[in-house]
Formats: C-alpha cells, structure tokens, sequence
C-alpha cells in the first residue's frame, strides 16, 4: 500500500465516532489490537463493555487524551 493511498484512509478525527473499536483505535495509534487490549487491562486505555459477548468500544475522547491531541471546546 503506498503511503498516498494510506492517507485517504485514514479518517480524519472529526469524523470518527463517539465509540471506537479495538481495531479502529489500533489504527489511530498504529500498535496491534491486542496492545490496545492490555491497555484496557491495565487501565491505560479504559474499555466500556457492550452487548452480551463483551465487545469493547473505547471513547474517542480517551484515544484523543493518549494521542496528547485535546479537543475543542473541552475543558481538561
């Protein structure tokens, strides 16, 4: 994949969800989705927990947070 391509991609923050998947996020920081799972176990990355099997879905804000990027208009 050339890096061109990549960067069409690749969402712009504005436009991500509320609620990112473990695989979503693994892209924004570039690490695995099982780095982004540990994160979760170790409390560096909290997970909210969904449905009955337990999926994981991480708030934008805290992936943001880990990125140093702080939105506008919040007030941390």
């Amino acid at each position: 994949m050339t890096d061109e391509r990549r960067k069409r991609e690749t969402p712009r923050l504005e436009d991500l969800p509320d609620l990112l998947t473990v695989r979503e996020v693994a892209e924004i920081l570039r690490v695995s989705p099982l780095t982004i799972k540990r994160w979760g176990k170790r409390g560096k990355l909290p997970a909210i927990r969904i449905n009955s099997r337990g999926d994981r879905r991480y708030r934008k804000e805290a992936v943001l947070y880990l990125l140093g990027i702080q939105q506008k208009g919040m007030n941390t």
